[in-house]
C-alpha cells in the first residue's frame, strides 16, 4: 500500500513538473514574439526582420589639380633618374602625393597625351611616356580628364593609343572617346554610396581635327546640343556632376565672357561642379547660381600643375578641394569645405630637379634659387601670396 502512495505521488510530481516546463516554454515564445499555432502540438515561432535605416548624407572628398604639362625637359630628367632605361618620374610628384592620396577622389588635366607607339616629344606637338601616368595614377590621381588642345598631337592614332592607355589603368577618363556608342554612354565612378557623373569638354584642338572618317570622337565647347544631352543624362543617372572643360585664353588670370556664359549654361543643364583648364595661369574659384538656386562651384583656371613654363604666373598653381555632400531624402547636392591649395613648380637647373611643391612646403630659399630663372628679383613666400590673393576670394584661401 505504501508503494502504491509513493508511486503515485511520484507520478504527480513529475506531471507537475511537466506542465510546469511547458508553460515556460509558451511565456518564452510569446514573450519573444512567438505565437502558438495548432501544428501538430507544437509552437511555430513567427520572427520578424531586422530593419536598417540609410545614411541621412553621403559625402565624397574632392581634390582637383590643373595641367599636368609635360615638357621635354621633364622626361629627360626622369629618363636620366631611370638610369637612362625608362622614366622615373616620382620626385616630380613626391611632395604633393600625401595630400592627393588622402582625398576620396582626386581628379586632373593631362594635358600631354600618352600614345605608346610615338617617341616622347616636347613642345609644340606633345606626347609622353606611360611612366608619367603610371606616377599619377600611383601617386592617386583616380579621374583624368583628355580633353585638352593638344590632344590630337599624334593624330587620330595617338588619340587611340591614349585612350586605351587610360583604358588600361585603375582610373575613370573623361573627353575622348572610341566611337559615338562611346560618347553616349554616360562616364561615373562611385565613392563612399555616391556615383559621380563625368563629362569631358575642350573648346580648341590647336587647329588639328580628326580625319572624316574615324569613328573616334571629342566634345568640342561648341557642341552645346552634346554637353546638355552629357549632362542630363549623367544627372539622371547619377547623384553628381563634374565637368572639365578646357577653355579660355592663356596666361589671361580673368574668365572670359563666353566661359562665363559656357558655366552659366552647364550649371543650369544640372553640372554640380566645373573644374576649368587651359590658360595656364590661376583664375578664380566662384560659386555660381543654377535656375532652381543650387549653388555650382567653377574654378575657371587652376593653372600648371607642373611645367618647364618659365614666368611666376606659369609656376603658380593650385589644387582645390571641396566636400560634396547629398541628403538622402531631398536628393539635394551641396559643395562646402572649399579651399585653394597654392603650389609651386620648382626648378632651377632645368634637366634634373623638376617639382612641384605646396606652398606650404615652399621656402624663400627656394624662391631665390629660381628668381633668376622666371626673371622675377622678387619671387618669395609674400610674392606668392600677394599673386594668390589677387585671383582668388579670400573665402577658399586657408588661414
Amino acid at each position: 500500500m505504501k508503494n502504491k502512495q509513493a508511486k503515485i505521488f511520484i507520478a504527480l510530481i513529475i506531471a507537475v513538473v511537466v506542465l510546469t516546463g511547458i508553460i515556460v516554454i509558451f511565456d518564452n515564445h510569446a514573450g519573444e514574439g512567438g505565437v502558438p499555432v495548432n501544428a501538430g502540438d507544437k509552437f511555430v515561432e513567427q520572427t520578424t526582420e531586422e530593419t536598417t535605416t540609410e545614411p541621412q548624407e553621403i559625402s565624397v572628398n574632392f581634390i582637383s589639380a590643373g595641367d599636368n604639362l609635360i615638357h621635354d625637359g621633364i622626361y629627360e630628367q626622369a629618363n636620366k633618374r631611370a638610369g637612362g632605361n625608362g622614366y622615373d618620374f616620382s620626385l616630380c610628384y613626391k611632395n604633393i602625393a600625401d595630400t592627393v592620396s588622402a582625398f576620396d577622389i582626386a581628379t586632373i588635366n593631362q594635358e600631354t597625351i600618352i600614345a605608346g607607339s610615338y617617341q616622347p616629344s616636347g613642345y609644340p606637338m606633345f606626347n609622353s611616356p606611360h611612366e608619367v601616368g603610371d606616377e599619377i595614377v600611383k601617386v592617386g590621381f583616380d579621374v583624368i580628364a583628355m580633353a585638352n588642345n593638344h590632344m590630337l598631337d599624334k593624330g587620330a592614332k595617338g588619340l587611340s593609343e591614349a585612350i586605351a592607355y587610360w583604358d588600361s589603368q585603375p582610373v575613370v577618363h573623361t573627353g575622348a572617346y572610341k566611337n559615338a556608342e562611346d560618347l553616349n554612354r554616360v562616364e561615373f565612378i562611385e565613392k563612399n554610396g555616391m556615383k559621380i557623373g563625368l563629362v569631358g569638354v575642350t573648346q580648341y584642338t590647336n587647329g588639328l581635327y580628326l580625319p572624316k572618317d574615324s569613328e573616334l570622337k571629342i566634345i568640342y565647347s561648341a557642341d552645346e546640343d552634346i554637353i546638355k544631352s552629357k549632362i542630363e543624362n549623367a544627372k539622371n543617372e547619377c547623384d553628381m556632376v563634374l565637368v572639365n572643360v578646357h577653355w579660355g585664353n592663356e596666361y589671361q588670370t580673368t574668365p572670359t565672357q563666353e566661359q562665363r556664359n559656357l558655366a552659366q549654361k552647364m550649371a543650369d543643364w544640372g553640372a554640380d561642379v566645373i573644374i576649368g583648364h587651359h590658360p595656364h595661369v590661376l583664375q578664380p574659384i566662384e560659386f555660381i547660381t543654377r535656375a532652381d538656386g543650387t549653388r555650382v562651384l567653377v574654378a575657371f583656371s587652376l593653372g600648371n600643375f607642373i611645367s618647364q613654363q618659365n614666368t611666376p604666373a606659369r609656376v603658380i598653381g593650385g589644387m582645390v578641394s571641396y566636400t560634396v555632400t547629398k541628403s538622402t531624402a531631398s536628393k539635394n547636392v551641396e559643395i562646402s569645405n572649399v579651399k585653394f591649395i597654392p603650389t609651386v613648380t620648382h626648378y632651377v637647373r632645368g634637366v634634373d630637379d623638376v617639382q612641384i611643391y605646396l606652398l606650404s612646403q615652399y621656402t624663400d630659399a627656394l624662391a631665390k634659387k629660381q628668381a633668376g630663372r622666371i626673371k622675377e628679383s622678387n619671387f618669395s613666400i609674400a610674392y606668392i601670396n600677394d599673386f594668390v590673393s589677387k585671383i582668388m576670394d579670400p573665402q577658399f584661401l586657408s588661414q
